[in-house]
């Protein structure tokens, strides 16, 4: 194992908030609030030190609330954890929104604004205007309830599980059956999760139904149409509009979908099938044992460490560090939220990794995932505000899924044998192409259901089939299966808990290609060219961050074409 000598990260030396300050009650944290609010700025030096207090204090409440929400997620059935996130849920962040307002006021309408420097504030200024156009006061309880609904879907999903041969497990660890080459288990376990969800869909239903009602108030109640122009407003995005959106749609109907349907011939020839079923996409075409790269979470861990010091000294220290300081939590088990997600802690600047490994490539590719987000947070951690270590999504994500191209080179640290490691490789690369469809449909799904606010469940569910019939495997079959395709959508945790992040993944996964593509033409300036986009945080746009790292923020039918004709060329070497 290559290691080196580490430095474990302390948080900054707090200059505004006593160095002992904890967030009990928001007793304790309105004099900080009123005193911002309150105090007289009589120059441009006075002005940005406003700017650096009132950052620290964002920084201190962001990783309090993120660590109540890792731990809820480590144990969903834990009340007394439950309980914490709630509280700052429901009596914290209620009480900071209309100061948060204020602020953003008092910022906007100094007369010292014109003095800051335009260059390295007009991202931040920009959606500090875009907040205030954006703000209602009557909309404070409604996205508290909004928040606690959001995770009740982390409460119900966490304690599904199935029981396969006498033993009780997550649907997480089910699903790995599906790589089996025994076609009876793979059925067996398919049929098993979706019975599973199915037994929950009314629930999930009902769920979803009151998340909409208040979704859209809250959008009528900022003078906007529906949920989805105020979320691409909330969300910031000035770079393209719901239109450029369904344009992609298109672009991936008419590329990536006649490839995959390609591959999903090739499988069901070498299956020697008469018919595909969803239970036949994830084992081996050619027979073989499904691939396991590691057995348990710390060798996962490990292995990934080793990777991340082959790529480069300081990519591995970012992941020993986190390692050393305990920021990880890996493996699948009872009780734990689904899903897997790197979660910035802004005052240390050292991120937590949450996921769900049993013993998959799935767990790999989901590891080297988070560890991309991983390694953005460690070169944002010195950024002198808060804002500027929170790019959005589109950028975000090209950090984490660049990383799971430019490893490859380096995943014979898990797949020592030269026949497993082709496999893994191309398996992987098939899964980049389906990234596109499946983020297609859930994007398109999400623009309909906030279009038509009025749904009837049986309307969305309708929806759903035809958007996913469109995109997804279309040589499949589900002849008997019919009762499960509607309520396939409430596996996406996003449209539950995070609505209208997805499109990203299919833009980052364009640019993640192409940072790929410059990597394997000259591996040190392409890797140079990735460090030095993610170092620049949200400063400047997300067209700029791309051009940084050597590549273009577009989603163009040709350019999805040059980029998909890369992979399979890549896919054919291999």
């Amino acid at each position: 194992m290559q290691t080196t000598e580490l430095a474990i990260p302390k948080r900054k030396p707090r200059v505004y908030l006593s160095e002992d300050f904890k967030i009990e009650s928001w007793q304790t944290l309105q004099p900080y609030f009123d005193e911002l609010k309150a105090r007289e700025i009589n120059s441009v030096e006075e002005l940005e030190k406003w700017m650096q207090d009132r950052s620290e204090l964002e920084s201190v409440l962001s990783e309090d609330l993120g660590w109540r929400y890792i731990r809820m997620t480590c144990d969903t059935q834990n009340e007394e954890t439950t309980k914490a996130f709630q509280y700052f849920v429901s009596e914290i962040e209620p009480q900071i929104a209309p100061y948060d307002h204020e602020l953003n006021l008092k910022l906007m309408h100094s007369p010292y604004g014109n003095g800051l420097d335009k260059e390295k504030y007009k991202i931040y200024l920009r959606g500090v205007e875009r907040a205030l156009e954006i703000f209602r006061e009557e909309n404070i309880p409604l996205q508290t309830e909004i928040s606690t609904k959001q995770q009740q879907y982390a409460a119900i999903t966490g304690a599904m599980t199935v029981t396969l041969d006498g033993e009780e497990m997550t649907l997480q660890r089910a699903a790995d059956r599906l790589k089996r080459t025994d076609r009876a288990v793979r059925e067996e376990a398919w049929k098993a999760i979706q019975q599973r969800r199915f037994q929950d869909r009314e629930k999930l239903d009902s769920l979803f139904d009151e998340l909409l009602h208040l979704r859209n108030q809250v959008a009528l109640n900022a003078d906007f149409p529906n949920f989805r122009d105020y979320m691409f407003a909330a969300l910031g995005r000035f770079d393209y509009t719901p239109q450029d959106c369904f344009d992609f749609h298109q672009s991936i109907q008419e590329t990536i979908v006649p490839l995959l349907t390609k591959i999903d011939e090739e499988r069901k020839s070498k299956l020697e099938l008469e018919q595909l079923r969803p239970w036949d996409l994830d084992v081996d075409p050619s027979g073989r044992k499904p691939l396991e790269p590691f057995r348990k979470g710390e060798e996962l861990l490990e292995k990934t460490v080793q990777v991340f010091y082959n790529l480069d000294t300081f990519l591995g220290d970012c992941l020993a560090t986190m390692r050393e300081m305990g920021h990880l939590d890996l493996e699948s088990r009872k009780g734990k939220a689904p899903g897997g997600y790197n979660y910035p802690l802004d005052e240390i600047g050292v991120p937590f990794i949450f996921m769900n490994a049993t013993s998959s490539l799935r767990d790999v590719i989901t590891m080297l995932h988070e560890g991309g987000h991983a390694v953005h947070s460690f070169l944002t951690r010195e950024m002198s505000l808060n804002a500027f270590k929170h790019p959005p999504s589109e950028v975000a994500e090209l950090a984490s899924m660049s990383m799971e191209l430019i490893s490859m080179d380096y995943w014979d640290t898990f797949f020592e044998d030269e026949d497993e490691l082709r496999r893994a490789k191309r398996t992987h690369l098939e899964s980049v192409l389906e990234t596109f469809p499946w983020v297609a449909t859930v994007d398109k799904f999400q623009h309909w259901i906030y279009e038509h606010p009025e749904q009837t469940p049986e309307q969305r569910h309708q929806e759903w089939i035809n958007i996913f019939e469109k995109f997804n495997h279309k040589l499949v079959s589900w002849d008997g299966l019919e009762q499960f395709k509607p309520f396939t959508w409430q596996k996406q945790l996003h449209i539950y808990e995070v609505p209208f992040y997805y499109i990203e993944y299919a833009m980052a996964q364009l640019g993640a290609i192409a940072v790929w593509k410059n990597y394997k033409e000259n591996p040190a300036e392409g890797l140079a060219a990735y460090k030095r986009a993610l170092s620049l945080g949200y400063t400047v746009s997300i067209g700029e961050v791309y051009e940084a790292a050597g590549i273009k923020f577009d989603f163009s039918t040709d350019y999805i074409k040059s980029l998909a004709d890369f992979v399979q060329a890549e896919m054919e070497k291999i």
